[in-house]
């Protein structure tokens, strides 16, 4: 039977949104890699640079989430003005790139540089890649498209501690240097296959230098926290510190009130599930980086796993998540937002106090560590997606992306927060002491979480002056 010209038409824009979707979701893939496979390697690259403290090799980590939490907003809005394909292709050219200079890195200053340089692509990559899915896709494959392409995200953390434990076998370079081959395939294949698009309406530029002042402000507080330890409190440095991340801090937030684009629109934090859903999202973020990192940690440090052997161990924990993300959708229909992702919060809690509980110092994994994980992997499950789904249901629709990114922005900020809460509980301690310090840590992410609980209740409170006003 022949095929009409309609039908041929029709498969062939199929075959296109689909080849736009995978190369979108390959960028996806490589931005969510970057958290657990870094982490796993982390203890690998302190090696290669003799000398190192914690605290300086948590800029590693920090330095990445800072820079992505800063610039995340106004460089996605200058995509849409200015074009989200030039954008994606120039944020995942950076990344690739940047990815090469960590893995040539020979000292842990210019690995940092290279990281910051890798989050500025992220940065860029993350927000364009959903607007050139949405402006690709018929709006009624929409919702099926964005599924995958989040899917392909929760993959990639669920690959992420195995794929580090093997890479970090041959050395740490090749946590990076995996990111190349993909990358450059993913670069081709956009040129080629992406639509452009862009804002009809070309707004005013967005507030780089709030975005700077911001970061200023978290960079701050996270110095004066990995450095208390060896600094102390009364050392002028802490103070120095500290008053300049409450002074970027001000400055931001008074510019933020004035500026016809800023990176936080105060007008946003009047929606009261909007406001508690980015409150309980920082609060749980600063738990779940200091959790992640303490048992990654304790496996290495103390256990003497090897890579492989901890990114095997790692994996249960995030495969739990997309698992009870699933639960959580369907448990929604019964029960309010606000319970579903309190009730995350305490078992996550749960979990950090048996893994404190329950390890010793003789490796005992299946029976000490394995089951807190697991069961903080069903609170990640439970409180993520309920937070990100439930912060832009009262929002405009015109809101909604901006929206979405804050959330994002606030947990990489309390991710930030929770890697120097560790090294502040843990710095450069040793031999029993160092064990206790991680019990300490242990302790901290259970109160964090368990204060996260009751914010979380805050997403269930409807109405706001703004999305009443946008009902009416």
């Amino acid at each position: 039977m022949a095929t009409t010209p309609a039908l041929e038409v029709r498969s062939a824009q199929e075959v296109r949104a689909g080849a736009v979707l995978a190369v979108l979701s390959a960028a996806s893939f490589l931005a969510s890699l970057d958290l657990f496979i870094v982490n796993v390697a982390f203890e690998h690259m302190g090696r290669s640079f003799p000398g190192a403290s914690l605290a300086d090799l948590s800029w590693v980590l920090n330095g990445y989430a800072i820079a992505y939490a800063a610039l995340l907003i106004p460089l996605g809005r200058l995509a849409d003005r200015f074009g989200r394909k030039a954008g994606f292709l120039l944020g995942l050219g950076l990344f690739t790139a940047a990815s090469a200079a960590c893995a040539a890195s020979t000292g842990l200053w210019g690995l940092v540089f290279s990281r910051v340089a890798q989050a500025v692509g992220a940065a860029l990559l993350t927000p364009t890649s959903l607007g050139l899915l949405l402006n690709a896709t018929p709006p009624d494959r929409r919702t099926r498209a964005v599924r995958i392409w989040a899917a392909v995200g929760s993959l990639a953390a669920a690959a992420g501690p195995v794929a580090g434990g093997l890479l970090v076998e041959l050395s740490w370079e090749w946590v990076f240097l995996v990111n190349l081959p993909v990358g450059v395939v993913a670069l081709l294949a956009a040129v080629r296959l992406l639509p452009d698009s862009r804002d009809s309406a070309r707004g005013p530029l967005p507030d780089l230098l709030g975005a700077g002042l911001l970061g200023v402000a978290m960079g701050a507080l996270s110095l004066a926290l990995v450095k208390v330890e060896e600094w102390g409190w009364a050392d002028a440095r802490t103070g120095v510190s500290l008053l300049g991340s409450a002074v970027a801090g001000g400055l931001f937030w008074w510019r933020s009130g004035g500026h016809p684009a800023p990176v936080i629109e105060p007008a946003l934090l009047r929606v009261r599930t909007f406001a508690w859903a980015n409150l309980s999202a920082f609060v749980f973020s600063v738990a779940f980086a200091a959790n992640l990192l303490a048992s990654i940690l304790w496996m290495q440090e103390v256990w003497h796993y090897s890579a492989l052997r901890t990114g095997l161990a790692i994996a249960p924990g995030p495969l739990m998540v997309p698992l009870f993300a699933s639960v959580g959708q369907r448990l929604s229909r019964r029960v309010e937002a606000g319970w579903l992702a309190a009730l995350g919060c305490v078992l996550f809690a749960v979990g950090a106090t048996l893994s404190m509980v329950g390890v010793e110092a003789v490796p005992n994994y299946l029976t000490g560590l394995l089951p807190g994980w697991m069961l903080s992997g069903v609170g990640v499950g439970l409180v993520i997606p309920t937070l990100l789904a439930s912060a832009t249901v009262e929002l405009p629709p015109t809101r909604t992306a901006t929206g979405s990114a804050v959330v994002n922005m606030s947990r990489q900020v309390g991710m930030a927060l929770g890697v120097s809460l560790l090294v502040a509980l843990v710095g450069a301690s040793v031999g029993g002491e160092r064990q206790a310090a991680f019990g300490h840590v242990w302790i901290a992410v259970a109160l964090l979480s368990l204060c996260a609980a009751p914010l979380s209740f805050g997403v269930s409170t409807a109405s706001s002056a703004l999305s009443g006003s946008h009902r009416r």
